[in-house]
């Protein structure tokens, strides 16, 4: 997988499990931008770390002990609107997946994927955009609500099309410059026209419109 730049971000990691703690802490170190701030073992913990704290983004995990990572993202996300959180879990299930994004999680990706996964992850939610692991994407879709009904499908360009195919990946915008050889600058752009013709507000809307009118 190519590089993915990021920049300085301090990190909090929410997960009850020693070590997938160690583990997290030492596959980020070869990511210096990265800092770990702090560490916490239940979502009541994990709340009280993020005020304390105030992270850049944080690393969650649902299935905590006295307060559920869902619950703990929405009150994190209460307080501090402008924290990113990344949902790491070995949830799978649509119920779990669909109440963690509606929770205000940024990105949801799966225990035991390449490191490099969680890291574009991170890129994509401190960047503002909604990361979905590709092995739940097309799941997600299904329970998101249904596309404008008038939408511009046909207008979109090979380019766009080659974009939007890459954003239902779960591609971020630097692997997708990096694929197409083009600048990130140039990525954003055609995402803004792809959302425009599209009628919809961010990448996960235009991924339904995408799968649901067979354009990918």
């Amino acid at each position: 997988m190519t590089a993915i730049e990021l920049p300085p971000l301090r990190i909090l990691i929410v997960e009850d499990d020693p070590m997938m703690q160690l583990g997290l802490e030492q596959s980020l170190e070869d990511y210096p931008q990265l800092t770990i701030v702090a560490q916490a073992s239940d979502g009541y913990l994990g709340v009280e770390a993020a005020l304390k704290h105030k992270p850049d983004l944080v690393v969650m995990d649902i299935g905590l002990p006295r307060l559920d990572g869902i619950a703990a993202t929405q009150q994190i996300k209460a307080a501090l609107p402008n924290v990113r959180i990344v949902m790491l879990t070995s949830h799978t299930s649509d119920t779990e997946i669909i109440a963690a994004l509606s929770s205000g999680a940024d990105a949801y990706c799966i225990k035991g994927s390449d490191v490099n996964r969680l890291v574009a992850a991170i890129a994509a939610a401190q960047e503002g955009a909604t990361y979905l692991d590709p092995q739940i994407a097309r799941r997600v879709v299904e329970h998101l609500k249904p596309p404008p009904v008038n939408t511009n499908v046909g207008q979109l360009s090979g380019r766009e099309l080659e974009v939007l195919k890459l954003m239902v990946d779960g591609c971020s915008n630097p692997e997708i410059a990096a694929a197409l050889y083009l600048s990130p600058n140039t990525i954003k752009t055609h995402i803004r026209g792809i959302m425009n013709k599209l009628s919809v507000d961010d990448r996960v809307q235009a991924a339904v419109v995408a799968l649901r009118t067979g354009l990918v």
